[in-house]
């Protein structure tokens, strides 16, 4: 007799679309999730990130600086990325399920809103530089000085969410395709910058004194702050990808795409907020280019990535987040989720003048998710010891409703990172994850395999 599957074995009052995949349905091989997070790291985001250590012209940054800062947090981003996916990559279950492990039954629905509305202002954010670049491709090929941006923006939100309804086969296919074509891109416009304006970025980037100080370590922050939502549902990615891989095989599938497009990325946006003295990528190409075509294909690429990046990380983790919530069909979250991002007004965050918006909204939502990254890696690593019985977990009977520990060790990191904003996510990870550890030791784990 065939023993009886998940679905089968619990009460069926999580939404379809939330239970485990099983291993012989995982379809996303290792060429493809590679692909993914090149497609996620060439965006727009990372750029203005770059570009966000260059005020007025001037970096208050060296370009070693900004390249160590950006090593270190590339390392720190592969090393959890690898650890936190192996509860997904195990189960075959999100991260929505992962919560109620530390959080409890409704107490993980209440969690994985710390996820859910950053990945939602992201989506906002990238759709929307991606329809600054729009605007500016109609401004040339219709030789019009109009600004239809918003216009622009509408078209992009309805296409993503219509791509996303395809579900996850559909973002391999996407972004497969789209991060080949994006890489290839940036390589030529960091390629120009070298070349064409090497004085300029010595003066500017590469001799300034800089700081090794709070602004370098704030800076690794806000590559972590970048990251951390991503990496804080790596579940929702890895019960997708095929079985049979070691850890240091996953980890190779982070660290290689990760280092080569965040790295570029970064670095190309410190330069290129160096060269023009501005701070938005899409204005400081189309000033840097200074031709028509040129500018026209340059943000052709810009819309592409900004479709990959959402693709992959901002539009199935709140996805997931509404299905667990409310209970709904997971077309309809994908769809509530586009309508969302449009109410977070993204054209706030980032002015020609500075990015210095972007990096405050990063911070802000590192202050909780630093704490959270801990909780979920100690329940599962130190108190469960990599045990979890998936059918008890999806069980409700067997679940706590809510559990005081976790909230209360998240609630004390958040409070511990916004004394030190510039450092956010390292204090709040270390003082929730002590705290938590501490209430945990020596209680008895209910839930085991």
């Amino acid at each position: 007799m065939t023993p009886p599957t998940v679905a089968q074995q619990v009460n069926q009052t999580v939404a379809e679309d939330l239970l485990p995949i099983p291993a012989e349905q995982r379809k996303v091989g290792v060429f493809a999730y590679m692909a993914m997070w090149l497609g996620d790291g060439f965006n727009i985001g990372n750029i203005t990130l770059g570009s966000s250590i260059v005020v007025a012209g001037i970096a208050t940054m060296n370009l070693l600086q900004t390249m160590v800062a950006a090593g270190i947090a590339i390392i720190i981003i592969s090393l959890i990325f690898t650890l936190n996916d192996r509860f997904g990559y195990r189960t075959g279950a999100p991260y929505v399920i992962q919560l109620r492990l530390s959080f409890g039954l409704k107490g993980a629905k209440i969690a994985s809103l710390f996820r859910g509305i950053p990945a939602i202002v992201w989506f906002g954010f990238q759709s929307w530089t991606g329809a600054l670049a729009l605007n500016q491709i109609g401004k040339t090929l219709l030789n019009s000085n109009g600004n239809h941006t918003f216009e622009c923006f509408l078209i992009l939100q309805i296409l993503q969410v219509v791509m996303a309804l395809w579900g996850f086969r559909s973002i391999k296919l996407v972004t497969g395709f789209i991060a080949t074509i994006v890489m290839i891109a940036m390589v030529g416009v960091f390629l120009l910058l070298v070349t064409q304006h090497q004085a300029v970025i010595q003066q500017r980037l590469v001799r300034p004194a800089g700081t090794w100080g709070l602004p370098f370590w704030g800076l690794i922050v806000a590559f972590l702050g970048n990251y951390t939502a991503i990496f804080e549902s790596a579940a929702d990615y890895s019960r997708e990808l095929r079985p049979n891989l070691g850890e240091h095989q996953r980890g190779l599938l982070y660290l290689i795409p990760i280092g080569l497009a965040y790295g570029m990325t970064i670095v190309t946006g410190a330069m290129l907020a160096a060269v023009t003295g501005i701070a938005s990528p899409v204005t400081a190409m189309a000033h840097l280019l200074n031709n028509g075509w040129m500018a026209v294909m340059i943000s052709f690429f810009i819309v592409l990535g900004t479709i990959t990046t959402n693709m992959v990380a901002n539009i199935m983790p709140p996805t997931y987040m509404l299905t667990s919530l409310l209970k709904m069909p997971q077309q309809l979250a994908t769809t509530i989720v586009g309508v969302l991002a449009v109410a977070t007004c993204p054209w706030i965050l980032v002015q020609d003048s500075s990015a210095q918006g972007l990096t405050i909204f990063i911070h802000l939502y590192s202050i909780f998710l630093g704490p959270m990254t801990a909780i979920i890696l100690i329940e599962y690593y130190l108190h469960r010891h990599q045990q979890v019985n998936v059918t008890a977990l999806y069980n409700d009977g067997q679940q706590p409703s809510f559990t005081w520990r976790a909230p209360l060790a998240l609630l004390i990191g958040a409070v511990a990172a916004a004394s030190i904003v510039n450092l956010s996510w390292f204090v709040g990870f270390f003082v929730g994850g002590l705290v938590y550890w501490k209430l945990r030791t020596g209680q008895s784990v209910k839930i085991r395999a």
